[in-house]
């Protein structure tokens, strides 16, 4: 893995020095690119068809050949599995190195709502903590070289009558009685407080924990790119302890609980451009291990370059959190927009003292907002006060910098919510910015050395 290091020791009082620091970040960025390599694939060709898959018929699963199709590609050293024009109904899939799963235009990769064939169960996180659990639509582990491209469609298929019920709230179909995450999640937050070993950490069916649509576990050179994802049961796209890893034009949709569009997790070196999301939960959220599995871990996510991205629904754009106990550095978002009064923040940190952990150098520029519901950058350490956790662990969020940010509505410009006679919340500036149609200004507790440069609320200069 390559880091490129930061110098985190400002004084961002002087605003040529916050230019300075802001202008050397981008130049790193410009590193971090050149960094991650894509991909390559052999010419060879493995169309699924060949390998005894049907379109069209909802009885016929067609996983058993696409993953053969998979399997001797790989064997002889890889090339492409192409997804010919049509649906084709399936179970789940497991990617392997020097792969590349290709839908051709038109393509569609349905997945069967039917629990029982996604177990027996994989090495995954769920909600950041490790665990055995349902087997992901799409899955990889350790592999290299792989990618997801084409476009097609890959329909997780999920709605309110089976998978999004499963998150155990009524209003997303859940009836008393029936299997859920009521029984699962709290079964696997206690593993995690308990430091249980994760060989026994074996989920099942009973448990109600939803797989994510695609989940690659420590994987190197991956391409995601010009795919639309939809329907998802649980996150979209979750790449975890990955390393180099491309997500380019592709289109999330979906709307059911936990519908998180990409979340990289312990990863490093990652490029999401050209994308748009319009999901029910958090569009990009960037994660690092639950409480003391993170920890544990001691991985941060890295490296991370967000551009040209479009969000629409969402409970923020681009989100550090909240498992984040391994802690982040280096995030660098420009030249994306976004607009919907479901979209409720525009950049969020979300952790808290379960977590622990550090949060920073975070660079935004360049983004155009329509409007949000709550506010442009949120910033809260006492996320999930309700969570049963040992509550020792004071996260740490620094050296945050938002420049030429324009929004038309929102409650807050800024909106900082620390811990309790702590500051650990600092070095913020927001600068050559313009929000209008703020409802309630700026807010900040609990932080220090919050600047702010030709910000205008309203039309109006605001104050330091």
């Amino acid at each position: 893995m390559k880091t490129i290091p930061l110098c985190t020791s400002l004084l961002l009082a002087a605003g040529s020095v916050c230019g300075q620091v802001t202008e050397e970040a981008w130049r790193q960025a410009a590193a971090v690119e050149k960094s991650i390599a894509l991909p390559t694939f052999k010419a060879q060709q493995y169309p699924i068809t060949k390998f005894g898959a049907v379109a069209g018929d909802p009885a016929r699963l067609n996983h058993d050949a696409i993953n053969s199709a998979i399997t001797a590609c790989s064997a002889a050293g890889g090339g492409t599995v192409t997804v010919p024009k049509g649906v084709f109904y399936t179970g789940p899939i497991t990617l392997k190195s020097n792969v590349n799963l290709h839908l051709e235009e038109n393509a569609v990769l349905k997945f069967t709502t039917d629990a029982k064939y996604y177990f027996p169960a994989v090495l995954t996180r769920w909600e950041g903590i490790d665990c055995y659990n349902a087997h992901p639509l799409i899955y990889a582990r350790e592999a290299e070289n792989i990618g997801i491209t084409g476009k097609g469609t890959i329909d997780g298929s999920a709605s309110n009558n089976d998978w999004w019920a499963k998150c155990g709230a009524v209003r997303y179909g859940y009836k008393e009685g029936q299997i859920s995450q009521r029984t699962g999640r709290p079964k696997l937050l206690t593993f995690e407080q308990n430091q249980v070993p994760v060989e026994e950490r074996v989920m099942n069916e009973e448990d109600g924990l939803r797989p994510q649509l695609i989940n690659l576990y420590g994987c190197t050179r991956v391409l995601i790119e010009n795919v639309k994802l939809i329907s998802s049961p649980f996150w979209v796209i979750h790449p975890l302890l990955c390393d180099q890893l491309t997500v380019r034009n592709v289109t999330v949709v979906s709307h059911g609980p936990n519908s998180d569009g990409c979340d990289p997790e312990s990863c490093s070196n990652v490029l999401i451009e050209g994308c748009t999301f319009d999901t029910g939960d958090d569009c990009i959220a960037i994660k690092s291990g639950r409480n003391n599995d993170g920890r544990r871990w001691n991985k941060p996510s890295e490296n991370i370059i967000v551009r040209r991205c479009k969000m629409k629904d969402g409970h923020g754009g681009v989100v550090i959190g909240s498992e984040i106990s391994g802690g982040y550095r280096n995030l660098y978002v420009e030249n994306c927009e976004m607009d919907s009064p479901e979209l409720d923040r525009v950049i969020r940190i979300k952790t808290s003292n379960c977590r622990g952990g550090i949060v920073e150098n975070v660079f935004v520029r360049n983004v155009k907002v329509g409007q949000c519901r709550e506010a442009v950058l949120k910033i809260n350490l006492i996320y999930d006060q309700k969570e049963q956790c040992r509550r020792e662990f004071p996260p740490v969020v620094r050296n945050v910098h938002l420049e030429n940010i324009t929004s038309g509505k929102s409650q807050y410009g800024v909106l900082i919510t620390g811990l309790e006679g702590l500051e650990n919340v600092y070095d913020i500036t927001v600068s050559n910015s313009a929000f209008n149609g703020v409802e309630k200004g700026n807010s900040i507790t609990g932080a220090r050395n919050v600047k702010y440069s030709n910000l205008y609320i309203n039309g109006k200069l605001a104050e330091n």
